[in-house]
């Protein structure tokens, strides 16, 4: 675990780093993300004691970072940025080695570790093993860059901008493979980028700051759903939640104290409960808000006596839907089954929202309206 206690670092007299607090836990990927002088940079760099701060203290495993070897410490820790830092006049084999030679590493299990190292990020050993930086692309420099972070399985990984000078199609890429890997080999990854949209798809939690100072942290979903203030909204974006749709939830989108009956309503009342809510459909729950039937519109038409009861008519066996569904998967629902009409139930199958056809268009609708409700 890496922890930040009260954290100030000043240049001079100015501070860019103000009373920082905050704990990064072992195996998460968190992104420091915020303008330019933000003090994200600053804050990496205190991990591996590039710079040291002007008060306070940070500790990694509980031990505080300034009573550690310098050396020893940067040993334990991958370090990847903007333009990789490879040596130019190594080959790639050497270039990923380097630290496994300082630790003294045999060479065949130098050798066996660097070639599965170029595997894991998708550079075929014998065709790049022994080029050297200059013969590479971007992508590529970044992949060896990330290949020599982790080749000494270092229990941190700082990420400084790594795919920050890269096309957008080599970054999409690259982030993907980045989560990949991070789910393969679970380091504590602390990764800085200026792009939302990047921190979106890789963090696990996001460390937003401006000024010095945090001004949100959190997982993505939270940051995008329930922003702190008006500048986490503006930074981020009003609307950006639309472009993951993995991160709206049912429970996000449903209607919640929906009408239901009994299996003591009467078909009359039934009927009236359809044409009130303009509903087709009514769940139908117990003494204990449990559901157990559905009443549909079409069979209640076909009765001619309106004095029997629910229970009579009713549906047991419906499709449902639980609340952590995303919006991806209830449209598939949806559309696969030709649903208008899903009620949300919890574990103990009782009833706590609805999802219909015309409150999905409702919810769609939002992305292309603006929060005066202008086009």
């Amino acid at each position: 675990m890496i922890r930040f206690e009260n954290v100030t670092k000043a240049f001079k007299q100015n501070e860019v780093i103000k009373n920082l607090s905050f704990e990064i836990q072992d195996g998460e990927m968190v992104v420091l993300v915020g303008p330019s002088g933000c003090g994200k940079t600053t804050t990496l760099k205190m991990i591996n004691k590039l710079t040291s701060p002007t008060s306070g203290r940070i500790l990694i495993d509980d031990q505080d970072i300034a009573k550690l070897d310098t050396v020893k410490l940067r040993r334990r820790i991958g370090y990847v940025i903007q333009k990789t830092g490879l040596f130019p006049h190594m080959t790639v084999k050497d270039n990923i080695e380097i630290i496994l030679q300082i630790e003294g590493i045999d060479a065949a299990k130098r050798e066996h570790i660097t070639s599965e190292m170029m595997r894991i990020v998708g550079m075929d050993p014998e065709a790049y093993l022994y080029r050297y930086p200059s013969q590479l692309s971007g992508g590529q420099l970044q992949r060896i860059g990330v290949a020599r972070a982790f080749a000494s399985d270092p229990k941190i990984v700082l990420m400084d901008e790594p795919f920050s000078a890269l096309d957008p199609i080599t970054r999409a890429q690259l982030q993907s493979e980045l989560v990949g890997l991070q789910t393969r080999l679970k380091k504590t990854v602390v990764f800085v980028t200026h792009d939302m949209d990047e921190a979106i798809k890789i963090a696990d939690r996001i460390c937003i700051l401006d000024g010095g100072r945090i001004v949100q942290y959190d997982t993505p979903e939270n940051i995008l759903k329930n922003p702190a203030n008006e500048y986490i909204s503006d930074f981020v974006g009003r609307k950006r939640i639309w472009n993951i749709p993995e991160l709206i939830r049912v429970r996000d989108i449903m209607l919640i104290n929906p009408v239901s009956c009994t299996r003591n309503t009467t078909l009359s009342e039934c009927a009236e409960l359809l044409g009130a809510n303009e509903i087709n459909a009514l769940p139908v729950t117990d003494g204990e808000n449990r559901l157990i039937g559905i009443v549909y519109g079409a069979d209640l038409q076909k009765q001619s006596d309106r004095t029997g009861l629910v229970g009579e008519i009713m549906k047991t066996e419906f499709p449902t839907t639980a609340p952590e569904k995303n919006l991806l998967e209830i449209l598939g629902f949806i559309r696969e089954r030709q649903l208008d009409f899903v009620p949300v139930v919890d574990e103990e199958n009782r009833l706590i929202g609805l999802i219909t056809s015309k409150n999905l268009m409702t919810v769609l609708s939002q992305q292309f309206v603006d929060t005066e409700g202008e086009r």
